[in-house]
């Protein structure tokens, strides 16, 4: 199978598809590691998605890509911001997101992004503005029956004066929520409004504030999902974590061997690259249960490109590339996104995706794929 692709110049040649589809495996609560997708939403493409309006969500389509992800046992870290949340995607929006898919996955492993997104931040002038509104979130979510992740809070990060404050505002959070949850440390690269969180500006104080909670609350807490990028930081934090707390990385770059782990421990996984990744991961993390990390490295290594240039900077808008995978892969009919963000990606990220993809095994129907690039090349005049 054969297509034509520009390069960033314009010139055409002929590009032949050589990947063989990934045949997804199950994983089971016994798995050796624990799975989740940040899962993106799917815009309705009739409907208003511009930047100043509400999230205009094909529900349908959005809720048949989750039963795809549970159908393999991966988990859903659902309203994160893969789903576009706090770009596009409103509290009211991820509310409705996390309480249709408790209704219609009820016994899937699921986790809710929780945050302060509701909040006009030119107006929050205090701590308890933000404590307030985590605890609204908290409540609405736990009404619904669902579990928590405790997002990064812009508005905390406007007001927190040190780290006091991170300490203050997540001590009394955490001893509202019934059930453990996933703390959430996102860094500037994912979103530049998060720089300075937990008080500090360095890694190395920003760790100790976030130890000092979970040490302090370590019942309440089931893991931590960081999304900082570099692997030794998480490694270092991971080897810190008191007895009974998970890591949950966040690394698109460095997944395969954090999750692989050392000696001294390893990482389960929390990544919005698990999206287009899911088939993938489920087969790696079923053969590393087997005990065959050769087979686990040599299906999620040559993933790797693709995650870092999905991922390239500006970081925050890697969620392009994802909902791109899923229209080639025919998990929704049309390329559009909440928010007009199918714009902030170029025609060469797409073409490089597209042959990046194909590489890994990564494009489900190689025939389908092909006619979309076809229908978005005709887009851009190529």
């Amino acid at each position: 199978m054969k297509i034509l692709l520009p390069d960033a110049t314009g010139s055409v040649s002929h590009y032949s598809l050589r990947g063989t589809p990934i045949q997804p495996a199950k994983l089971t609560p016994n798995s050796a590691r624990v799975v989740y997708s940040a899962a993106h939403v799917v815009a309705n493409p009739f409907g208003d998605n511009d930047p100043t309006g509400p999230a205009n969500v094909d529900w349908a389509k959005t809720m048949e890509f989750r039963h795809y992800l549970a159908g393999m046992g991966v988990g859903i870290a659902e309203a994160m911001d893969t789903a576009q949340r706090g770009m596009g995607l409103d509290w009211a929006g991820a509310l409705e997101l996390i309480r249709r898919t408790k209704q219609e996955l009820p016994d899937a492993l699921v986790a809710n992004g929780c945050g302060t997104d509701h909040l006009d931040l030119a107006a929050v002038n205090t701590l308890d503005d933000v404590r307030r509104a985590y605890l609204e979130q908290v409540e609405a979510i736990q009404k619904v029956g669902g579990r928590l992740i405790l997002m990064a809070s812009r508005a905390l990060a406007k007001v927190a004066k040190g780290p006091e404050d991170y300490i203050s505002v997540y001590t009394d959070v955490l001893a509202a929520c019934d059930e453990p949850v996933i703390l959430h440390w996102l860094g500037e690269m994912f979103d530049p409004q998060l720089a300075g969180y937990w008080g500090a500006s360095g890694f190395e104080r920003a760790l100790e504030t976030t130890l000092a909670i979970i040490e302090a609350n370590a019942g309440k807490v089931d893991g931590i999902k960081v999304s900082l990028l570099e692997t030794e930081k998480e490694i270092t934090m991971r080897r810190r974590l008191p007895d009974g707390v998970k890591m949950y990385t966040g690394d698109d770059f460095n997944y395969p061997e954090l999750i692989e782990g050392d000696e001294q421990g390893f990482s389960h996984a929390l990544l919005g690259i698990f999206d287009p990744l899911a088939p993938a991961a489920a087969y790696a993390v079923s053969k590393l249960s087997e005990g065959d990390n050769t087979a686990f490295r040599a299906t999620l290594d040559p993933t790797v490109p693709l995650a870092r240039h999905i991922f390239r900077a500006p970081t925050q808008y890697y969620k392009t590339g994802i909902v791109f995978l899923a229209w080639l892969n025919g998990f929704q009919d049309h390329f559009v996104m909440l928010n007009g963000a199918q714009s902030t990606r170029s025609l060469p990220y797409f073409v490089d995706c597209f042959k990046m993809a194909d590489d890994c095994g990564l494009l489900r129907d190689p025939d389908m794929a092909i006619e979309r690039m076809g229908h978005l090349l005709k887009l851009y005049g190529a």
